[in-house]
């Protein structure tokens, strides 16, 4: 479904790319000056700029001159910008080609130059610049004005990650999101269908509609959430993924526990377009701008600071004490210097705000020999692919200067599967890191699993401890931690830095100070509401945080008015209720939400987007759909019966059975004041309210 270009001798590309980059760097020279500049008579510049104009790559428009004779402008298109780049890849490709025919021919051996076409073990030193797919700044306001024309696609906060590393070369050599060919080579065998290494797929993912509004080969728009054009793509490609065989290939399982696959089968668009990109500007991030640095840019900086070795240290926790020895200890068996390179895009569900970790990351620089290291953020859109993540860890540290990277125990994991297993082995991502770095150009170093001795005052490897039954380890799990700021509980000063524990008691105070979010679902008469209210009631009198119920009846009325009873109409409902009570939540409130909410994938989006501020207490109203339809107070259950009233739940529509809910309650038989004390316990047990 590819579309290509007429078939044109290398000479005549060679000319048409000539053409095309001077027209980038002077786009209102006169023909005469163009013509000398590319070394060509002004009858051949003529045919070439028709050529152009015929296929798309330029724009012709008439322009002022000094006398009344015809003056024309050329404008490069965004489909000119794309093909600039493709001839510019097909001109290096040839001329090392010649040129390591030359050196075999002049010294017998061959120039060792690696062909472009496997650019990922590259042929310049790690601080030379690479390349980016931006345009020119005066070529950049023309093509925003023509992109204001195109079909626009409103970008997700993933897409908006990718597109970035795209377009600054983080994700170098990638010109653009994955054509079909190329994302069939990266699932099976992680490697573009060119032979380049690369495990992940970087994929736009739409809608059918809009997949469907578009033609091959046309143009559209990329903009942020904010309406801002970002880029324009090229359609190459249009196809439906096997997602299931996607899943099973880069994250080694289709288990929807995984929050990746979750994401593939439960968020992403259906349709995938692939084609080259051309970048008109940067995403703008408000948030911590001297921190940002491009590959380009912090390549610059290690060539000024004359840094030849830099080991990179991918973090998306806060760093701890035995962070600080780990990456010590890297960068010395590494002879380099430190680069900290945590990820401030999308990370795990429920892993703590960038916010927070960059604050935490600042308050321990200094901990650190400012001669020999710097922090830089990501801004990447994690999958938590294990091994394959860890590959693309290191692609993504080599395209931004780095010698070596620090590949840890589970690398990237997504912690366990349905079965209760971690997704992947201890160690497979360093495996499949050895195996392939010699190819990327970028050298592993072993995370080593740090422990503190207090015989010895130190953090030693767990490994490395020969004398394990006469001394005292100590140490802390993330689990624990978690425990202990929830609580209120000591953090010693032998695990963290005072200024991280303050840092994070800011943002995690003790559970009985959070916003927490209580989400009844149940069948239709089951008695959430009734339960919801009674606890709201019990909640108001306990006081010290503000209680806000979010009934469905309430949110049909108030939020929901113009919703009918579609699924994609009851999954945006439950959404408006999800984001309504993660803002109670955000702000040290207390959402109680009773509607019926039959789906579980709604359930779990609803959850993950609460998670990131406080916690989300899912409480089953467990009575039976016979129970539900004896009751049926307002003759619904008989109308469905009946077949007036369409997709109603259990009856005509599915109901998905929370299968670990924080409580279950039984109504049948029980009093109301019975199950709203069911749930104040398990809050107190929870530590969200204190006894």
């Amino acid at each position: 479904m590819t579309s290509h270009l007429t078939k044109t001798t290398s000479a005549e590309e060679d000319q048409i790319f000539r053409l095309l980059r001077q027209l980038d760097l002077a786009p209102d020279a006169s023909q005469r000056v163009t013509a000398a500049a590319i070394g060509i008579s002004l009858g051949r510049l003529n045919a070439l700029l028709r050529n152009c104009a015929e296929r798309g790559l330029i724009k012709v428009s008439e322009r002022a001159g000094p006398d009344k004779r015809p003056r024309f402008a050329y404008t490069i298109t965004s489909q000119g910008a794309a093909e600039k780049v493709r001839l510019r890849d097909t001109f290096l490709a040839r001329k090392f080609a010649e040129y390591d025919a030359l050196h075999a021919e002049l010294t017998g051996t061959s120039s060792g130059l690696s062909p472009l076409k496997h650019r990922t073990h590259p042929m310049q030193n790690n601080l030379s610049p690479i390349p980016e797919l931006y345009v020119s700044y005066e070529s950049a306001q023309k093509l925003k004005v023509e992109a204001g024309d195109l079909i626009s696609h409103d970008l997700t906060p993933r897409q908006t990650c990718d597109l970035e590393l795209l377009m600054n070369g983080g994700f170098n050599p990638l010109k653009g999101f994955l054509t079909e060919d190329d994302y069939n080579g990266v699932v099976e065998n992680m490697r573009l269908a060119d032979g380049t290494l690369w495990p992940m797929p970087i994929t736009l993912d739409v809608s059918e509609d809009f997949a469907q509004s578009i033609e091959l080969g046309q143009d559209i728009a990329l903009r942020d959430q904010e309406g801002v054009i970002l880029a324009t793509m090229t359609v190459t490609d249009r196809w439906e993924p096997n997602k299931s065989r996607e899943a099973e290939k880069v994250f080694g399982s289709d288990d929807e526990t995984h929050p990746a696959v979750n994401y593939l089968h439960n968020v992403a668009g259906k349709i995938y377009l692939g084609g080259p990109i051309v970048g008109i500007q940067q995403p703008i991030h408000y948030d911590f701008r001297g921190r940002r640095d491009t590959p380009n840019e912090l390549r610059a900086y290690f060539r000024k600071l004359g840094w030849r070795r830099i080991v990179a240290f991918q973090t998306r926790n806060p760093l701890h004490r035995a962070h600080q020895e780990l990456t010590f200890r890297a960068a010395k068996e590494a002879q380099a210097n430190l680069l900290i390179h945590p990820v401030v895009g999308m990370t795990k569900p429920g892993d703590i705000d960038h916010f927070t970790r960059v604050r935490c990351y600042e308050a321990v620089l200094d901990q650190y020999p400012g001669a020999t290291t710097t922090m830089s953020l990501l801004n990447l859109a994690m999958r938590m692919a294990g091994p394959r993540e860890a590959v693309w860890h290191g692609l993504i540290r080599k395209n931004h200067g780095c010698t070596h990277f620090i590949v840890g125990r589970d690398h990237a994991g997504p912690g366990k599967n349905a079965a209760g297993d971690d997704f992947y082995g201890p160690y497979d991502a360093q495996d499949l890191f050895r195996e392939h770095q010699e190819e990327m150009g970028i050298e592993m170093v072993d995370f080593k699993h740090m422990v503190y001795v207090q015989d010895r005052a130190q953090y030693e490897p767990a490994d490395e401890i020969m004398d394990k039954d006469d001394v005292t380890i100590l140490n802390i799990s993330g689990t624990e931690l978690r425990r202990r700021l929830s609580e209120g509980l000591e953090i010693p000063e032998w695990f963290s830095f005072p200024t991280v524990v303050e840092e994070l008691r800011k943002t995690k105070p003790p559970r009985a100070e959070q916003g927490f979010t209580v989400f009844f679902t149940g069948f239709s008469g089951s008695g959430k509401s009734t339960i919801a209210n009674a606890l709201m009631v019990k909640l108001m009198e306990m006081g010290g945080r503000p209680v806000t119920l979010l009934d469905g009846d309430i949110v049909r009325k108030n939020l929901s008015s113009e919703l009918g009873f579609s699924k994609e109409h009851r999954d945006l409902n439950i959404r408006r209720i999800g984001y309504v009570a993660s803002e109670i939540t955000k702000n040290g409130g207390i959402a109680i939400c009773a509607p019926i909410a039959p789906y579980a994938t709604t359930r779990r989006a609803v959850r993950e987007e609460i998670e990131q501020y406080g916690a989300f207490v899912e409480v089953h109203v467990a009575t039976s759909i016979e129970e539900c339809e004896r009751r049926d107070r307002k003759g619904l259950y008989k109308l469905a019966r009946e077949g007036k009233i369409k997709e109603f739940t259990g009856i005509s529509d599915p109901y998905d059975v929370p299968k670990n809910p924080e409580l279950s309650v039984e109504t049948e038989n029980v009093d109301v004041d019975n199950c709203a004390h069911q749930v104040l316990l398990k809050l107190e047990n929870m530590g969200l309210i204190r006894g």
